[in-house]
């Protein structure tokens, strides 16, 4: 069972890999492919390029057994859609089941996403549910009433069509955050990876 999780990762950081880990372990995934998205579908041009980011992709990852980084969807160029990423894979994958991981907040706003119904035809979707947040609304939870399910034995048994909610550890660092703080020259120790902080300085980024 592999997961799959995107993103600008404009930096990657503790909040991104801290909960992917649970997810990993918790489901249990056989691997983990991070896609550092080419142009964003749903806000502004990130701060570093597309090659800086997948660079700090790269560093992050380097020591994390079953995490890997696919860049396709930099390779393909363009807007970056979801739809087209899962449709890749499964063309590459098969029947193997795949687990589409997202956070509650972009979950919650699914259905703005192109072509969002066929999601849950490419792929399970796997929603890191922290404490308190907010449930979805609308079409979004109409999916959920049709598609989730109670036992992970589901997720590994078909290819797609399910929705599982796992409860993770709750991590407020956001990208955001550290780009502003980078740019008022405070130290962003602990908040990602050390490799991922010395590129950003080696790199003069986010100033």
């Amino acid at each position: 069972m592999i997961g799959v999780f995107g993103g600008t990762f404009d930096p990657v950081h503790y909040g991104h890999l801290r909960t992917l880990l649970e997810v990993c372990e918790l489901l249990p995934l056989s691997e983990v492919r991070l896609i550092p998205c080419h142009i964003p579908a749903h806000r502004g041009v990130p701060g570093a390029t597309p090659k800086q980011r997948l660079a700090m992709l790269q560093l992050a990852l380097q020591d994390i057994p079953r995490f890997v980084v696919d860049q396709r969807e930099l390779d393909r160029g363009g807007r970056s859609y979801t739809v087209d990423t899962l449709t890749s894979l499964r063309d590459e994958l098969g029947a193997a089941p795949l687990c589409l991981i997202l956070g509650m907040d972009a979950f919650i706003k699914l259905d703005t996403w192109h072509e969002w119904s066929r999601l849950i035809e490419l792929a399970h979707i796997v929603v890191m549910q922290r404490p308190g947040c907010v449930m979805p609304s609308g079409a979004v939870a109409e999916l959920v009433a049709r598609h989730r399910v109670n036992d992970k034995k589901y997720l590994m048994r078909s290819a797609a069509g399910g929705i599982w909610f796992q409860q993770v550890t709750q991590l407020e660092i956001a990208a955001t955050a550290i780009r502003e703080q980078v740019a008022q020259e405070r130290d962003i120790r602990f908040l990602l990876p050390e490799t991922v902080r010395e590129y950003i300085k080696a790199n003069n980024l986010y100033h």
